[in-house]
């Protein structure tokens, strides 16, 4: 597959799953264990669930920066 496909079909998939990721972390972060935590816990949080969609996305990053094979 060429690599210009690969970021085609990996930007597809990445337009859809930031959007979907976004409304579950909103309603994490409107949790009541989070909202009645302290604030520097609150502001953990908040930092872990603006952070975590790159965990999942980063194999289908990787995969779609592979370079074409045989050129």
């Amino acid at each position: 597959m060429h690599r210009r496909t690969r970021k085609l079909i990996g930007t597809s998939i990445i337009v859809g799953f930031v959007p979907v990721y976004a409304l579950v972390a909103m309603a994490l972060a409107q949790a009541r264990p989070v909202r009645e935590a302290p604030a520097l816990i609150q502001i953990f949080c908040f930092a872990g669930l603006g952070l975590a969609w790159i965990v999942p996305l980063m194999p289908l990053i990787k995969w779609m920066e592979k370079p074409d094979s045989g050129t």
